[in-house]
């Protein structure tokens, strides 16, 4: 059923291979621009990042920096302009392929040279930050009881030595996403120039103080660092920490609340963080922008009234305002928000959703990577008091989607409004309707209002399908009352919604609604099972990584910490899917990695059984033993959407089932 038959989304290899930008940084002069750019390996079982350079003018070609088997992720320059990346490639003369070499601190002389290490601790390296004067400060995970790098070097090996893989826990959690915690636990690393010198340990073993979601901020004079630090709870805090003592003082710390993304003002004398107010079963809380002296003192709340919530912040050269980003109504736009008063100005007026935002030393650009739902990320320039955004000399051909987008709304259940957007193939008319499918965003608190990888609805679309993108309720971007409506009510609001809008969109002349589906991964899939057993509205229902029993889920995950503030008994006895099982009729495609923490496979095997053992319908099972809660190697996506596909195509194309070939 494809009608595109010319665009790289209607042959899955070919989409597989367009090239991928991400990470954007820039050079403290301003005049280099450097990304990275994800193509997969010549073996196709993995992306692999090399680093381009982009003209900040948006004059010259881009041109590549990096070329390795291992790949390069971009961590920052020194003062004088030297590109730093962090890679496992092997030494020049290293023996061996090098494929279990540690992570590396590379330096590229910015006028050219071969890149040699300047820091290869142990426990590999993150968070690179460097002053204005050359000092060096990053993340590296060290065993509690080692006493030094040389210390952990030679515990690692008697590890590796006697076959062990054990881990002792003291704290929760235990793992993260798709990786065990520990052995190792992150410390901060210093040194006083770049290049040369011990690196000193500036933090010691903290346990779970500095987690994997920890950050951290530099002062451009060097004196302090700022950082996130857990504390009992599992309850995020900001700490300054002088560099050259290590003494750390508290900033930012109260029960009721947390804090994240500290960043130091230019002058170094004040902190600007992230606030977020601690959910509760009946709350969802709330976030803002504040600012405290460096020095200690009152957290100041800037935009406590400004019904959105603010992330990735960064100041102004002049330390005057701030440059943030928030989603809203299907967008991610930039904002500025002064310092002196808090007030908030919107600077992008596109749809446009923009992230690795850098801001030109001299105050004129913001520079950053652009994406909207029917282009993929690419670099650009925004002029400091807002306007259009200017796209740079990219490395990457953006390609033309097969289809358009646009917009559809509906009222909720509860007269509230509710928009999505709509992507339609080229063909689609009154006369020639097409059949619909349903994408049900993660998070739950997210939305869909930017370019993804993994859930593309331009392949569908160049497939004959209509994919609609809806936001209901606990999505992010329509204020707080409207995931309020949602919070610890997940199949009331957003299911009503998610009914309301696919009416909606079912109403078109264009759409034919006796041919719908609804897919979903992660909450998406919860959203999925949800409406499997309570409507069979949809012919077809694909469920990712899906939550199926609350009450298994809220202990098992890896954020358990979080998620239990919101899934009480009581929640969980109301809102679990798996306690309509018996009324599923509509066949489903259940797809789950093995390695997934944060919805761990227990969910996906419980669902499978309680499908099964009914066995009302046509179901089917995807395992991937070893992916996670994403499918991230390039065979691995494009059996997903094979699968996926063919059983659209079966339930809503009018085709016959067929099994992947590379499925056997």
């Amino acid at each position: 059923m494809i009608v595109d038959t010319d665009s790289p989304f209607a042959d899955l290899a070919a989409y597989a291979a367009l090239p991928r930008v991400s990470g954007l940084r820039l050079s403290p002069d301003g005049r280099r621009i450097v990304v990275g750019v994800a193509t997969p390996d010549p073996e196709k079982n993995r992306y692999v990042t090399a680093l381009w350079e982009v003209d900040p003018d948006g004059e010259r070609p881009a041109r590549r920096l990096t070329r390795s088997r291992a790949g390069e992720s971009a961590a920052g320059f020194t003062p004088g302009g030297d590109l730093l990346f962090v890679s496992t490639r092997p030494e020049p003369d290293a023996t061996g392929n090098g494929d279990d070499e540690t992570a590396a601190l590379w330096r590229q002389p910015a006028g050219g040279g071969d890149a040699r290490v300047v820091a290869r601790p142990p426990g590999g390296v993150r968070g690179v930050h460097v002053s204005d004067t050359g000092g060096l400060v990053f993340g590296s995970a060290l065993l509690p009881s080692s006493a030094d790098l040389e210390a952990d070097r030679e515990l690692r090996k008697r590890r590796k030595d006697a076959g062990v893989t054990a881990i002792l826990h003291e704290e929760f959690p235990v793992r993260y996403w798709d990786h065990d915690l520990g052995p190792g636990r992150t410390r901060l690393l210093t040194r006083a120039d770049v290049e040369d010198g011990e690196l000193r340990d500036l933090t010691g073993h903290v346990g779970s103080a500095l987690d994997d979601n920890a950050s951290w901020d530099l002062g451009r004079d060097g004196h302090t660092l700022v950082s996130t630090w857990n504390v009992a709870g599992h309850r995020s805090t900001v700490v300054a920490i002088d560099v050259a003592s290590g003494e750390r003082r508290t900033l930012a710390s109260d029960d009721d609340h947390e804090y994240d993304g500290p960043r130091l003002s230019p002058d170094g004398t004040r902190v600007a963080v992230v606030v977020h107010r601690r959910t509760t079963a009946d709350d969802p809380g709330d976030v803002w922008l504040a600012v405290v002296p460096a020095a200690g003192g009152e957290v100041e709340d800037l935009t406590a009234g400004w019904d959105r919530r603010p992330h990735s912040v960064r100041w102004t050269p002049d330390g005057t305002a701030l440059i943030v980003i928030a989603d809203d109504a299907g967008r991610a736009p930039l904002w500025r928000v002064e310092v002196a008063d808090g007030t908030v100005t919107r600077l992008t007026p596109d749809d446009g959703a923009y992230t690795d935002v850098e801001i030109s030393p001299d105050g004129r650009w913001i520079y950053a990577l652009r994406a909207t739902m029917d282009t993929p990320p690419a670099p650009v320039r925004v002029p400091i008091d807002g306007g259009a955004a200017e796209p740079l000399r990219g490395p990457v051909e953006t390609p033309a989607v097969p289809g358009r987008l646009t917009e559809v709304t509906a009222t909720g259940a509860d007269g509230t409004p509710v928009r999505a957007w709509l992507a339609l193939p080229a063909g689609a008319s009154a006369d020639a309707p097409v059949p619909l499918a349903v994408f049900i965003h993660g998070g739950p608190q997210a939305s869909w209002n930017s370019w993804s990888w993994r859930w593309n609805p331009w392949i569908l679309t160049a497939r004959g399908y209509a994919v609609l993108l809806p936001d209901p309720a606990l999505s992010t971007g329509y204020g707080r009352d409207f995931i309020v409506r949602g919070w610890g009510r997940w199949g009331d609001a957003p299911y009503t919604d998610l009914m309301a809008i696919t009416d909606a969109a079912e109403a078109r002349p264009d759409i034919d609604a006796t041919r719908t589906a609804a897919l979903g991964g992660s909450f998406g899939g919860y959203m999925a099972n949800w409406i499997a057993g309570h409507t069979d509205r949809f012919a077809a229902i694909v469920t990712h990584a899906s939550l199926w029993s609350l009450e298994q889920f809220a202990g098992t995950t890896d954020a358990s910490y979080y998620w239990t503030r919101e899934m009480t008994e009581a929640m969980a006895e109301a809102h679990s899917p798996h306690r309509s099982a018996d009324a599923i009729s509509t066949p489903m495609l259940v797809i789950h990695g093995d390695k997934d923490y944060r919805v761990p496979i227990g969910e996906g095997l419980r669902l499978w059984w309680d499908l099964m053992s009914r066995s009302r319908a046509a179901h089917r099972f995807l395992y991937f033993p070893d992916e996670n809660h994403w499918i991230l190697t390039p065979r691995h996506s494009v059996i997903w959407y094979e699968t996926v596909l063919a059983f659209l195509a079966e339930h809503i194309g009018g085709e016959r089932w067929q099994r992947p070939s590379l499925l056997g």
